[in-house]
């Protein structure tokens, strides 16, 4: 706020206009600024991301069930397993059947990752060509 000093007495009441020169300039500087910034920040590489779709599990009698409880305990379909050696057992049965039946990895969403891990790792060291996991829909109700 501006004031005019000196002069007649007309001329001592304080002047209400403010000058927004200063505040335009600054605000057209930063402007600049942010448009010059925001391109050299967001560097990504330009891809072509595929796009996910949730196609339900057709399940068959051959396809083999593991699920993995809190607590770490491995079940084959429905049966307790002793341990990594009685599943890498079981999974060499099915690795030499033909067409070799899909294992689906049920996981309790409290079980820690490493169990889940020494799972897959089994899978993948036997030789199972298919290997899925199952999840609860993040849209219940099909919609």
């Amino acid at each position: 706020m501006a004031m005019n000093i000196g002069g007649s007495s007309d001329e001592a009441e304080a002047m209400s206009d403010i000058n927004v020169t200063p505040l335009v300039d600054v605000m057209l500087v930063l402007l600049i600024i942010f448009i010059i910034t925001v391109p050299v920040i967001i560097q990504q590489v330009k891809l072509q991301l595929p796009i996910a779709t949730n196609v339900p599990t057709q399940t068959k009698p051959e396809n083999i069930t593991i699920a993995i409880d809190a607590q770490g305990n491995i079940y084959w379909n429905t049966k307790r397993l002793s341990g990594q050696d009685e599943l890498k057992a079981d999974l060499r049965t099915i690795v030499r059947m033909e067409p070799q039946p899909e294992v689906h990895i049920r996981g309790d969403s409290q079980v820690r990752y490493q169990f889940v891990g020494q799972v897959l790792v089994a899978t993948q060291q036997i030789g199972i060509k298919k290997v899925a996991f199952i999840t609860e829909p993040d849209h219940p109700g099909g919609g």
